[in-house]
């Protein structure tokens, strides 16, 4: 359609954050399409200059407050591969436990509170409060039961304080993680109702053929570790990550975008679902088969069925790390030591996908430097190329259902705008 149209999205609703969507289309051409972040750079990397080693994952978890796990774990582990710290089974099951319970929550967060609005065409959760109190009600009650898991491990909903370098400080009790594991198995009739509303809602027939990154592990789905993978059949050195996947500044902008090596890609639930189906669990592989996703699967909408296939594996996967834990028994280890300092690297899968950060860490246990990637930041670029795909299929529409396709695509990649408004060097000119 031969048509001229300017949009203005100021403050897209229902994200993590501050941005704009600016779209000018002359006769029927896009010729300015730009997703400007404007919230202010945010210093975390600095703050962390001249920090103790043993301070960096409390300060890391405050660059937010949804991914405050991923946030310290990728923290930790980028410090304890700096100082080679070898953590106990036990340690890293209290993690990965603490991971499970921080993707549930973010995935539930988005499906039930941001997502639903969408596929019921209303413009908040409210009104579904009265169409849809089911699922209202299912959406708060695993939300709920997400935050506890963080809780019983972290020992605060957000914002984990028990996570130390070389363990945990704390073991929860028998007691709190058999209700836990309780309440984890009757999660699933909430998950199963939720699958069978995004089955039936309708979805864009869109797809723009894209590589995929995320971490893959060959002996569990990658959430906490792994090594980073393409689906176009190339393994990443995580010590030469930086090499594959260069950040870059844009004008419109105060977060950076990044691409790899052949250029466009992106990371999430959608990525790792295609990467790393066989590793779902059980309960995980039958929701994607119910979901009729075929894979690989290039829509950006189906990241939100990803992101709930992915909400059955943590559960089912956090069943088993609590039986594991419980047939270890509640003993408190003391913190591995340091044996060394250096260059650390930690590589995790937030719940918007696979998370970066690196230290330099001298022999006084100072860090001297650091450097993060934010899986928003990574998947900018897609979400500008996949808005210039879609954006010409509904110009034959009305401008405010228009701005409405165009903010629902936004939204199916989760961002969390604060989180990738950063910056990574500060100099002064005396």
């Amino acid at each position: 359609m031969k048509r001229d149209l300017n949009i203005k999205i100021r403050e897209i609703t229902r994200v993590e954050g501050h941005g704009n969507i600016v779209i000018d289309v002359k006769k029927g051409e896009i010729k300015d399409l730009k997703l400007e972040i404007i919230e202010s750079p945010r210093f975390f990397e600095m703050m962390l200059r001249g920090r103790r080693y043993d301070e960096a994952q409390h300060i890391m978890a405050r660059i937010c407050g949804i991914c405050a796990v991923s946030h310290t774990s990728a923290s930790l582990r980028a410090i304890e591969d700096a100082m080679d710290i070898r953590i106990s089974r036990q340690a890293a099951l209290l993690r990965k436990l603490a991971f499970d319970g921080e993707m549930l929550q973010s995935h539930i967060l988005h499906i039930f509170f941001l997502v639903l609005p969408d596929l019921a065409g209303v413009g908040s959760i409210v009104p579904l409060l009265a169409s849809h109190p089911e699922m209202a009600r299912t959406g708060l009650e695993l939300k709920r039961l997400a935050n506890e898991i963080c809780e019983t491990v972290g020992g605060r909903h957000i914002h984990p304080i028990s996570l130390f370098p070389g363990g945990v400080v704390f073991t929860p009790k028998p007691a709190d993680l058999k209700k836990l594991r309780g309440e984890l198995e009757a999660s699933f009739t909430g998950l199963e109702a939720a699958l069978e509303f995004l089955v039936n809602a309708k979805l864009p027939d869109f797809s723009l053929e894209r590589e995929f990154i995320s971490l893959k592990s060959k002996g569990e789905y990658a959430f906490y570790s792994g090594e980073p993978v393409s689906s176009l059949g190339k393994e990443i050195d995580p010590g030469c990550f930086t090499e594959e996947i260069k950040e870059y500044v844009v004008e419109h902008s105060s977060a950076k975008h990044a691409r790899s090596s052949k250029g466009t890609y992106m990371v999430g639930a959608l990525a790792r679902v295609n990467n790393n189906r066989r590793q779902l669990g059980p309960r995980a592989k039958g929701a994607l088969r119910a979901s009729g996703m075929k894979l690989p699967c290039y829509n950006p909408f189906m990241n939100n069925m990803a992101q709930l296939i992915e909400c059955f594996h943590a559960a089912e996967e956090a069943i088993g790390l609590i039986d594991e834990l419980l047939d270890l028994g509640p003993k408190t280890e003391p913190l591995a030591k340091p044996k060394g300092h250096g260059r650390g690297v930690g590589i995790v899968e937030a719940p918007r996908g696979t998370l970066y950060h690196e230290y330099e860490i001298n022999k006084e246990g100072i860090i001297e430097g650091s450097v993060c990637i934010i899986p928003t930041a990574q998947n900018l670029r897609s979400i500008e190329d996949d808005l210039r795909a879609f954006v010409p299929m509904l110009l034959d529409r009305p401008k405010a259902e228009i701005a409405r396709g165009v903010e629902t695509l936004v939204r199916a990649y989760d961002p969390c705008i604060s989180c990738s408004a950063h910056i990574m060097d500060v100099s002064f000119m005396e």
